[in-house]
């Protein structure tokens, strides 16, 4: 670990989304909040801050974690993607083009808890059945849709990933 202690904060090196970032935070501070308000990315959600909806949620080192319970500290010398790292330019990630495709979501406030968690679903698994999907985002919670359309939209995805892999489901 490369924390270094300058006063009341921390020194930290997070990787986002491909970009290194030094930073100094104090020991206190989620990742969440040194997300969005020092590095500027946004589109990580807070929603309870208590864990529980997943909006939060961005993949560090690969697996998802929900960034308004990790200390920015504890994520010092990882790799992490937020849902600003999925699209290549103005071209969506296969995930994010499914879930257009399926109108998986109407407000869109869950939209990236759901989307990063797909990705570190569909990463582990990825011909998952929809009893597996399900399971698999049980800890994310949307207020606007019945779940019925995100679920399809990972089907989307899957299918969508294969094409573009050029494998057969």
């Amino acid at each position: 670990m490369s924390t270094t202690n300058v006063g009341d904060s921390l020194g930290v090196v997070l990787t986002i989304n491909g970009k290194r970032h030094m930073l100094e935070v104090e020991p206190r501070r989620s990742l969440s909040d040194v997300i969005r308000e020092d590095v500027g990315l946004t589109g990580t959600h807070l929603g309870c801050e208590h864990g529980v909806c997943g909006a939060c949620t961005v993949l560090v080192d690969g697996q998802p974690a929900r960034s308004c319970l990790m200390l920015a500290v504890q994520a010092d010398e990882t790799e992490i993607t937020t849902i600003e790292g999925l699209a290549d330019g103005d071209e969506l990630h296969p995930i994010q083009q499914a879930m257009h495709e399926s109108h998986g979501f109407q407000c869109g406030f869950c939209t990236p808890g759901f989307l990063m968690s797909t990705v570190a679903l569909l990463s582990e698994n990825p011909q998952p059945n929809r009893s597996e999907i399900r399971a698999e985002l049980s800890g994310n919670l949307c207020r606007c849709t019945g779940y019925q359309s995100i679920v399809d939209g990972v089907e989307t995805a899957v299918s969508l990933l294969n094409e573009a892999q050029g494998n057969q489901p």
